[in-house]
């Protein structure tokens, strides 16, 4: 038999010690659940759950949407008792009109136990409801804010609380729900999270006798697998499991990796993307310093010796000198998940709000990982917010804030953000605690080292530079080279090959000659005192740099 849900036990708790009896669940609503049944378990819905586990003492169970109205679930004996029901008129669809109808039955249940003693348990389910009390910030809409209210009051009216009555609201995410309710004290607000790897366990054992050939491997021991796909929703495992058995193709250890980078990126819809990566710290030309510091992190973490592991890094820099490249090979190195958020901003009031509290139950669900964000100037807003935007980069910059300061996340999410203008990173956002090593890097500052990067990225391009061409291209080798301008200079060298230049040692001339570096000089140098400036521990910054 399926062991009760974290979030179910809760919700039991607090309505059986009468702490609360509205509930807004959100997080993972819309996955398939572990339900019990005949002394084993099955797949199904929240609501199946709801109706099936824990509320079988209920008498009525009425459940609204937009699209199927009011419905009664149980006890449609008892409820066509009500003197307000009409024999053959329809139940109402419609918003406000459900609602009020709602209202007045559960108040006509609690003055018939007030008044004749008679008692009738009710529980509503809400499906979809931040369709039903949307958020919709500065709106003066008064029948959604008067919908919002009366549904607040059976969580609050003292008529409504002494009798027996517990409200489900169902809404993906908070922030796509009324304030009125999701910030009403009486309110229980309970996140359903993405099946942790004993919970998928446990519905590996249970789809086993559907899915004989798929988990063929795993009938004895799905444990791995389970592990393999946390942060994967049951549902799409489902879909997976279905699949892979109507095409008699049995699940091995091989397609595990690849299935859960599938499954958890459809299942954010885009939102975020997992890095892989053969690179490692090696391929990492120079940053003795910083290679050194990275590669102690990870081999703590490996120990499990969390207590001197970052919250965060930042990399600053001038652009071009390879800080998503330096992520790039430390997905390689660190043997965790490498997330990288993508586009989660949205036009739309409240979606982006959405979109990060969805990317915050992935990043919970899948234990140990990394998560990169690029152009972090852009992407985490700021304290104030912007005036064109109704708030969003003000909302934006609390929720990050928040999540990156838990410290239960220390040794689980370590986050990198990247940035050539750390300046307009908020200040809260790069302190101790949230990101604890700022990672300056920097571009080439010497003949020398120009001749070591570009010969890195000759041999990468079939334009091999030997150590004897040194003398001969000194005079026309620049300063402040980055490894971005190098691989254009690399790929312009081998242009010259192809085109007529007898050597690569000429086709290299010919490329350095009339060179001009892309970045201009006076932001190379404002970005690299920005770099400076950030960067945690001096032995980040070339001597060249640190007095000036």
């Amino acid at each position: 038999m399926a062991a009760p849900l974290s979030w179910s036990a809760e919700l039991r708790t607090l309505y059986e010690s009468h702490a609360a009896g509205q509930f807004i669940l959100h997080g993972n609503v819309e996955d398939r659940v572990l339900i019990p049944a005949n002394g084993g378990s099955r797949l199904g819905s929240v609501e199946e759950y709801l109706l099936e586990v824990l509320l079988p003492g209920f008498d009525v169970v009425l459940t609204y949407d937009l699209g199927n109205g009011v419905r009664v679930a149980r006890g449609g004996p008892v409820f066509t008792k009500w003197p307000s029901w009409k024999e053959g008129e329809p139940l109402p669809k419609k918003p406000r009109e459900a609602i009020e109808l709602l209202t007045h039955y559960l108040r006509y249940c609690a003055n018939l136990q007030r008044i004749k003693g008679e008692t009738i348990r009710v529980a509503v389910i809400m499906r979809a409801a931040h369709l039903v009390i949307p958020a919709l910030p500065g709106a003066l809409n008064y029948d959604l804010n008067a919908m919002a209210l009366l549904v607040r009051e059976w969580a609050s009216d003292p008529l409504l609380t002494d009798h027996p009555l517990a409200t489900f609201l169902i809404a993906e995410n908070l922030n796509d729900l009324h304030p009125l309710l999701v910030n009403h004290p009486r309110v229980a607000r309970l996140r359903l999270p993405l099946p942790p790897a004993e919970e998928m366990t446990a519905a590996f054992r249970t789809m086993a006798p559907r899915f004989p050939t798929a988990l063929k491997n795993y009938t004895a021991d799905p444990t791995s697998a389970a592990r393999r796909l946390a942060g994967a929703t049951l549902s799409s495992t489902e879909a997976l499991l279905k699949r892979k058995d109507h095409l008699k193709e049995p699940l091995t250890e091989a397609d595990l990796s690849a299935l859960k980078k599938e499954l958890v990126e459809k299942d954010c819809s885009g939102l975020i993307e997992f890095i892989e990566s053969a690179k490692t710290l090696d391929d990492v030309h120079g940053q003795d310093t910083v290679k050194k510091w990275l590669r102690q992190d990870m081999t703590l973490w490996r120990q499990d010796d969390l207590e001197a592991m970052p919250m965060g890094y930042l990399l600053c820099g001038p652009v071009g000198t390879g800080k998503t490249y330096v992520v790039n090979c430390l997905a390689g190195e660190a043997g965790v998940p490498v997330v990288r958020f993508k586009n989660f901003r949205d036009k739309w009031v409240g979606s982006t709000e959405g979109n990060l509290e969805k990317i915050f139950r992935l990043l919970q669900a899948l234990g140990r990982c990394v998560v990169f964000i690029d152009e972090a100037d852009q992407a985490l807003g700021s304290r104030e917010g912007g005036s064109g935007d109704s708030g969003v980069s003000g909302r934006v910059y609390s929720m990050m804030a928040e999540e990156m300061s838990n410290p239960k996340n220390r040794g689980r999410i370590l986050w990198v953000l990247a940035s050539s203008r750390p300046d307009l990173i908020e200040v809260d956002l790069k302190r101790p605690g949230r990101i604890d090593v700022k990672i300056p890097l920097f571009p080439a500052t010497t003949p020398e080292e120009c001749f070591q990067l570009l010969s890195a990225l000759g041999k990468r391009q079939r334009v091999p530079l030997e150590p004897a061409d040194f003398d001969a291209l000194k005079p026309i080798l620049p300063t402040l080279v980055t490894p971005g301008a190098a691989e254009s200079l690399a790929i312009k060298a081998y242009r010259f090959l192809k085109t007529g230049a007898a050597t690569p040692s000429a086709a290299w001339h010919d490329a350095l000659e009339d060179y001009q570096n892309p970045v201009p000089p006076d932001i190379m140098r404002f970005q690299i005192d920005l770099a400076v400036r950030e960067a945690s521990d001096l032995s980040f910054v070339p001597a060249v740099f640190r007095n000036e």
